[in-house]
């Protein structure tokens, strides 16, 4: 199984992780939670842990939270078997790490992870089962889905009583700070004020204090030690202040449901799908929930950052994260399927066009050697010298083809020979010739 599971913040794919990782388990298989923060590894090894405390399944986690001796012991136990569930950040991707018999991997906010992590990642994949979870697939991922290299299953129905959440795009302006703040204070809610600059964070909650004087302000970021980070998130879920001056630590993993408005500074400057994660901070409870997107001067705005903005903007019901999706795909590309790049090259042909392009490659995979010949032609004719990767793709589907017409079942090479197995009803006769074959292995 190799599966992208996308739903919209809170519509229930911590859900799906969970019963995923139960059949897991009960199979006598490890299982490995992969999240992209340590905030959000904490709150998953927190509802885990709840949920699964009446059963015989031990949960371990692995994050920057615990000390050198706490690693060592975990590593020992999933090495020994006896950790059922591990809930980690990109730790868990380490090579120091020997899994006893891992089963699944589930892959947390997938759009948050680097093409070296994923790199990584793909070295777990051999002989195990993938479950990715997003809000937002990033272009790659889509593109990959929508053409049928991956499985997709979208999550459209929105939890009960809850309501879409209401986008408000304006210039920098601190009337209308002071106004969402005071108007959510006024209905005993508290507020999330995101000023993505560590260095001038505090300057901000200076700011915020002069221009809310009644509200309770603290700050949250990624450089505060371990037990600031726990102790103000704690207060604020206990509701002990009202607004949160933080950065996009916030981002994946915050789960409160007295926050319901969310100011964000120079939103010109994030992308579709993180806009899209952090509006869904709030809206999670019965309330009408509000985001505030605060742009630069309209006249400096870059034509991507008007598209992004007009693109989240139109989404008024709930469920968007997968239309959002579809128009990043649009504005960025889909990357590369082979390369590292996970977005670009839309442009230069479209998108329609260039899945129909696409759709027409992975068909030719089951094509007779010919055509095979033909679509390389056709390549180097409309886009020049070819990547090497292409060559190779290309190269292993005429060998694979060539062997199919043999009746060869299976070819294996290693650095110390080989071996070709035949099916039964093969058409190979007799096979003579006095050339030296060689095989290059790369």
């Amino acid at each position: 199984m190799n599966r992208l599971i996308c739903g919209d913040v809170g519509f229930g794919k911590t859900e799906i992780a969970m019963r995923a990782a139960f059949v897991a388990v009960e199979n006598k298989k490890q299982v490995a939670l992969l999240a992209p923060t340590t905030l959000l590894t904490q709150q998953h090894f927190k509802n885990f842990s709840l949920r699964f405390k009446n059963w015989p399944i031990k949960i371990a986690m692995l994050s920057r939270f615990l000390n050198v001796q706490e690693q060592k012991k975990v590593l020992n136990e999933i090495l020994e078997g006896t950790i059922n569930i591990v809930i980690g950040t990109h730790r868990i991707l380490q090579k120091d790490i020997i899994w006893y018999d891992l089963g699944l991997l589930i892959i947390d906010e997938e759009h948050r992870f680097g093409v070296s992590q994923k790199e990584c990642i793909n070295t777990l994949r051999s002989g195990i089962d993938i479950l990715a979870l997003t809000a937002t697939p990033i272009p790659r991922t889509l593109n990959m889905a929508i053409n049928g290299l991956r499985d997709l299953s979208i999550i459209s129905t929105p939890p009960k009583h809850r309501f879409a959440i209401k986008t408000f795009i304006y210039e920098y302006d601190q009337i209308i700070i002071k106004q969402a703040i005071e108007n959510e204070l006024l209905r005993k809610g508290q507020v999330y004020y995101l000023h993505n600059n560590i260095k001038t964070i505090t300057k901000t909650l200076d700011f915020l204090k002069k221009l809310v004087p009644k509200a309770r302000i603290e700050i949250l970021h990624s450089k505060m030690c371990k037990k600031s980070l726990k102790r103000i998130m704690k207060n604020f879920q206990n509701n002990n202040f009202d607004v949160l001056v933080c950065t996009t630590i916030i981002e994946t993993g915050i789960d409160i449901a007295n926050a319901n408005t969310i100011i964000i500074e120079y939103a010109d400057q994030f992308g579709l799908a993180q806009l899209n994660q952090l509006r869904g901070r709030v809206g999670r409870s019965f309330r009408q929930a509000y985001a505030y997107f605060l742009t630069s001067p309209k006249c400096t705005l870059k034509e991507n950052s008007k598209k992004r903005l007009e693109a989240i903007s139109a989404i008024h019901t709930l469920g968007s994260g997968f239309s959002l999706s579809i128009n990043d795909l649009e504005i960025r590309g889909s990357g590369e399927l082979l390369g590292s790049k996970q977005s670009g090259q839309i442009n230069s042909i479209g998108i329609s066009l260039y899945h129909e392009l696409l759709n027409h490659a992975i068909h030719a995979i089951n094509c007779t050697i010919s055509e095979i010949y033909s679509l390389e032609n056709q390549l180097i004719h409309n886009f020049g010298i070819i990547p090497e990767f292409v060559c190779n793709l290309i190269e292993t589907a005429k060998i694979r083809q060539t062997a199919h017409t043999l009746g060869i079942k299976k070819i294996n090479l290693h650095q110390k020979g080989g071996f070709i197995e035949f099916h039964k009803n093969n058409k190979i006769i007799r096979y003579h010739d006095n050339t030296l074959l060689t095989v290059n292995i790369t």
